[in-house]
Formats: C-alpha cells, structure tokens, sequence
C-alpha cells in the first residue's frame, strides 16, 4: 500500500533559488501559489538569518526558566524517586527530546521555513492543516495558562505596592493583571520576530542571576547545601501510611516536617476515620489532641470498625496545616525504583517539549548556521532545565527546613509565586521576584506559545493572516478558555495531549531525512498544483501513519494490556509512525 511521491528534483528551479553556503531561499514569490504564501511564511532571506549560537540558546534559557520547570523535580521526588534519581531524569530526558530537536530543526535552518510549510512535504499542501491547527491549539491553552500566571505577578505587585497584601487575592484585581500581561504580550506580537529575539537576549542572562540568587538564598538560610537537598526524602514519603495489621486494627505512620534541631513542628493533630475521604468541614467537630510519640498511632480492631480511611489535620500554636488523607491499604515495598516508573517519568519529561520538538523550525529559520542551530539547542535546553529544576527543588526543600510553620509537605511552596508570598512583610523584595516571575513567564510564553499558531493560523489562509493577526488569534483564544477556570484541568490534559503529538514528529523526521534525504524542493513547497500536492492536497500514508501511532497511545486507556505503550505514548507512537510511514510513503522519483 503505497502513495507516489512524484516530485520535480529539488535543482530544478534553479532560476528562484538562491543558495549560501548551506543557506537557500527564494529570489522572488513569482513562481508561488498566493494561497500558500505571505511574507510571514516565505522562506527567510539570507539576510534575515542573523541568529546565532547565544541568540538561540539564550531563547531556551527564557523558554526553560518558568513555574513548569521549578516545579519538574519536586513532583518526581513526590512520586518517588529521590533528588538524585530526578535530577537523572531531567537531563536525560532533555538530552533525548533534544536529538529531534535538532534534526527538526536543521529544515528550518537550510531552507528557512516554518513548519507548516516544512510539513507539507510529509502531509500535503491541505493535509498539513490538521497536525499544524492541532498544535497551535495546544499553544493558545499554554498561552491562557501562563499569562494568568503572570496575571497573578501583576496582582502580587500591586498589592504589595498598596500595602495590602490580601489585595492580591481579589479577582477583579488577578483578572486586571491578566489583561495588563496579555497585552504587553499582543505588543510584543505587533512589533514581530526581531523584539522576539530582544526579549529573550535580554531576559537569558538575568534570568540564570535570578535563579542563582534564590539557590543563594536557599542554601544559606537552610544551612548548606548538604542539609537542605537532605531534607527531601520527606517529599519522597506520604505523610500518611494507614495499614491494616494482622489480627485486625491498623498502624498509622505519619511523615511530620522537622525543624532543625530534628523535632517534630507539628504539635496537635485531629482526626476521623471513615468510610470516605473526609474535608477540613467534618475535621470541624473534633477536638485536637497530642501528636503520638515517633509519629506512630495504633488501632486496635474495635476502634478501627469499618473505617477504610483517615483524614487528618496538624497544628502548632495558631498555624494548622492542610487536610490529609489515606486510605487503608498494604503498604508498597520498599527497595528500588521500578524501571517503568523510571520510564513513565523520561517520558512525561521527553512529552514536556513535545510541542517544540514538531515546530523547531518556527524558530531555527532564523538561524546563521546548522552550527549556530545545533550548539545553541545543545547548549540552551538540556543545561537549563536540569540547572532550573535543580533550583526548583532545592529551595523547596530549603523552605521547608525554613519556615517553621510548614507542618507536613503539602504545604510546601511548591511554586515560586507561593514562595513569594511568604514574604508579604518585605514588600521590596516581594516586588523583584515577582518582575522576575513576570520576566520569565513572558520569554516563556512569546517563543513557546505564539509563534507557532501565529504561524499555523497564517497558513490557513495566508492572504488574509499574517504573522502579526496569527499572534492576536492565539491571544482571543486565550482568553477565550477561561484559563482561570481551567487552569487546574488543562494542564495535565495538554501534557498528555503533547504527548500524542510524538507521532507526528515520528512522520516529519521520517519524511525528511530516511526518504528525501534532506532535500525539498523548495518552490515546490508554495505551489498548489506542484509536488506537494498528492491527493487533493493529503499525503494518505501521513495520515495513516499518524492514525496508527495516535491509536496506539490512545489504546493503552482502554486496553490494561497496551497500559504501558500508553506510560511511553511518546516513544510508542514516535516509534510505530515513523516506521509505518517508511513502509507506506515512495521515494520521491
């Protein structure tokens, strides 16, 4: 089952192409199509590639440096692996989402395209609407997300400007701080690529000072190094174990925040037991009592009854802590990290960059070289992330050897903004590090999550979007989705949702390298009629590739069976799309 990849030699235009060294371009856009070409989707012109190794690392500085990435190696640590073993994870899953990367992007480079315009080659002139649209959508959810985060900065800033720290807490104040930050972002969008580069040239270098004081900070108010990361095996453990005994009754062990002296802050606790999880409203009846001695309390089976959970809640002096709950169950075994949980977690960070994985190019077109392209990533993503992340959870678990109200782990300041606010009675300092939050959440948000549906949005109808009207669609759908009602749902539904995208890199790459062997005909790319146009502008055996590495992640919800091809969704549907469309797809003639 095969489809012919008929295409003119990718020379044959001689005529319109202009070739530098490893650089082409077009001479002009006579020879184009003008329902595939603006000036926002040309090829650049070589005098447009001005990107070099520190410009394009210095933008995965400013992607890398967000609240997403602070809070990477505390939710490893939380589900189980220690600091080390997260930090392991991070930069090996950095270091493999790189190599795609990389590859994707040596096409935007050579021929300066985006990638809807690179995608036509594998999915067609028309078919690349779909992958390109679905992308973008992605994006504007990303986009919602963090300029609500940086909403909240705003907020933060002009309450403790006012002198009121619970100013910040007023919605009509967050959604003003939204609309502020939305529309220095629209701002930066109309002013184009160039104040792109500005920004993230600027933002890199104060960002990693930023991040090196708040180690600073950590390390020296926790007690050094050493102490603080030795602190996060409390993360590691949940801080309620209920499990049954033999004979009946139950033990329950209770992982309590120490201070420094290693004493346990919490000094009273209550408690319910019940057949459900329980809120802090039915807590409200009881009274408190002693925390049990080594943080050990015995059921026998009378008091136990037909309980098959706890809920309970700590205190010290005025401060009381969240509400916890356990079910009653066997405790896991102890010993070693299982090699899928390892898995499950390379993956979920691999799937972290999914999204720029497939538009690279968006960005690399502006590239001065392969070389400048390949170092600036190699150098940029992987050392930035593992260093950021390393931040993220050595001042958490500094905070928690900190400030002596944190009683158990869920109240931790698990991000920054949190952090921030413990600092409400320094006003000055509190407004720094929320400018800092505002800058890296606005370097994040511009690279990441505008230019490719500003892109994918001008490629649907290039006559009618550019670049500039693109970006200003993501911002409407920005705030279209309602982020501060969604943000607690889409997050995770986006991380998967990325995930499921690794089949669609799986088909460019394949594409790409295995069957044109870096060689596009690059007039070709803009011509309705030309090489590109297969089936009524649809690559069939894309499509069908796409569907089996999709329908593979997505099995493994449905089918126990299939469960771990779905815990490696991105690996998996790589995998299987990229070979199914060697199989399917022809060499071009």
């Amino acid at each position: 089952m095969s489809e012919s990849m008929s295409e003119s030699h990718p020379k044959a235009h001689q005529s319109n192409i202009q070739e530098e060294g490893e650089l082409v371009t077009l001479v002009s856009q006579e020879g184009c199509s003008p329902e595939l070409i603006n000036d926002d989707l040309r090829p650049t012109h070589l005098s447009e590639r001005t990107w070099n190794t520190w410009h394009i690392a210095s933008l995965w500085v400013g992607m890398s440096v967000c609240i997403p990435t602070y809070m990477l190696a505390s939710n490893m640590i939380t589900g189980g692996l220690s600091w080390k073993e997260a930090m392991m994870m991070i930069l090996l899953g950095n270091l493999i989402v790189a190599v795609p990367m990389v590859l994707n992007g040596h096409a935007g480079t050579r021929y300066g395209i985006p990638f809807p315009v690179l995608g036509r080659a594998a999915f067609g002139t028309k078919g690349i609407h779909i992958p390109s649209v679905l992308r973008a959508l992605v994006a504007c959810g990303w986009f919602g997300i963090q300029t609500w985060i940086g909403g909240l900065a705003i907020a933060a800033i002009l309450g403790a400007v006012a002198g009121d720290a619970s100013l910040a807490q007023s919605w009509g104040v967050q959604f003003t701080g939204f609309l502020a930050f939305w529309g220095v972002q629209m701002w930066l969008v109309i002013k184009g690529t160039e104040s792109i580069k500005w920004l993230e040239t600027l933002a890199a270098p104060l960002l990693i000072i930023i991040g090196v004081v708040m180690l600073s900070w950590g390390v020296n108010q926790g007690g050094g190094l050493s102490k603080v990361l030795d602190s996060s095996y409390q993360f590691s453990k949940p801080t309620l174990t209920f499990a049954p005994q033999e004979g009946g009754g139950a033990e329950l062990t209770m992982n309590l925040i120490k201070n420094k002296e290693g004493k346990v802050r919490a000094q009273q606790w209550r408690y319910v037991l019940s057949g459900e999880t329980l809120n802090s409203t039915a807590l409200s009846e009881v009274s408190y009592e002693e925390v049990p001695s080594e943080g050990l309390l015995t059921l026998n089976a009378a008091q136990l009854g037909q309980a098959t959970s706890i809920s309970a809640q700590f205190k010290a002096g005025e401060v009381t802590s969240a509400v916890v709950s356990a079910p009653l169950k066997q405790p896991e075994p102890q010993g070693s990290t299982p090699w899928m949980t390892y898995l499950l977690w390379l993956t979920a960070m691999v799937a972290f960059w999914a999204t720029l994985a497939l538009n690279i190019s968006d960005i690399t077109r502006y590239a001065a070289s392969q070389r400048d392209q390949v170092r600036g990533q190699a150098f940029g993503l992987p050392t930035t992330m593992t260093l950021y992340a390393f931040i993220g959870v050595a001042v958490t678990c500094a905070a928690i050897v900190i400030f002596d109200d944190i009683l158990i782990t869920q109240d931790a300041p698990w991000d920054p903004i949190r952090l921030i606010a413990r600092f409400h009675d320094q006003p000055v300092m509190m407004v720094i590090a929320q400018v800092a939050i505002l800058i890296a959440t606005l370097s994040t948000n511009i690279a990441a999550n505008v230019i490719s549906p500003a892109n994918s949005f001008a490629n649907l109808a290039p006559q009618l979007i550019s670049f500039k009207a693109g970006g200003l669609i993501t911002g409407v759908i920005g705030v279209i989705i309602m982020p501060w009602k969604l943000m607690g749902l889409i997050v995770g539904f986006l991380l998967t949702y990325g995930a499921v995208l690794g089949p669609v890199v799986g088909v460019l790459l394949a594409d790409y390298y295995a069957l044109r062997g870096k060689e596009l005909d690059l007039e070709g790319l803009y011509q309705s009629e030309g090489p590109y146009a297969y089936s009524g502008g649809f690559h069939i055996p894309a499509f069908i590739s796409l569907a089996l590495g999709v329908g593979l992640v997505l099995a493994g919800l449905f089918t126990p069976a299939l469960k771990p091809l779905y815990d490696m969704g991105w690996f998996s549907g790589f995998a299987l799309s990229f070979v199914s469309y060697l199989m399917l797809a022809k060499r071009p003639a």
